[in-house]
């Protein structure tokens, strides 16, 4: 894609969520987050790549002290539909007994966040949290619920703040849904 293709695609799009509007939200999971967690000593693990922003906005905001790792699984890699489980980081600190916070860009369909809930358990945490910055209203069963949500997004393929469309717009402060085609 060229640079003016990825500039039409922004220029198409409908902002769902202003930067305002996710800053909020992100002030209020860091303040659900520690009333919840802020008497523990959590392993965060954000979700690699689309994770970044979020976990770099959020982690200021959690005043309590927490170790700091990564994970990365995709099922996207470039694309619009989810496709197989692609494992490419495990956490390197040592999950055995801990409460881990996971942190991720979007709860879609619910397999990724589900599948690092498993693996993680495998792995011997104690207790697996999750908290996504945006929650697709998509009116599936989804296999889990995120603990913390930050926004409601409707069940549009969405970029910005971390989440890309075909790799691109992860750098976005405000959420965007590409037209219906």
């Amino acid at each position: 894609m060229t640079r003016n293709e990825a500039q039409e695609l922004l220029d198409h799009a409908e902002c769902i969520a202003s930067e305002t509007d996710v800053q909020a939200a992100i002030g209020r999971l860091a303040k659900d987050i520690s009333l919840a967690l802020g008497g523990e000593f959590p392993l965060v693990l954000p979700v690699m790549g689309g994770a970044i922003v979020f976990a770099g906005q959020l982690l200021p905001k959690l005043c309590f002290p927490l170790e700091f790792d990564y994970l990365h699984v995709t099922r996207y890699r470039g694309q619009t539909q989810g496709g197989e489980m692609e494992w490419r980081v495990l956490p390197g600190q040592n999950v055995a007994g801990r409460n881990v916070l996971v942190l991720d860009d979007i709860l879609d369909e619910g397999e990724t966040l589900a599948a690092i809930r498993d693996k993680l358990m495998d792995m011997g945490a104690a207790r697996v949290w999750s908290a996504v910055l945006t929650d697709k209203d998509n009116g599936l069963d989804k296999p889990i619920r995120a603990d913390f949500v930050g926004l409601i997004v409707p069940n549009r393929y969405v970029f910005g703040c971390g989440m890309d469309a075909y790799g691109l717009w992860r750098n976005l402060p405000a959420i965007y849904a590409l037209k219906d085609k």
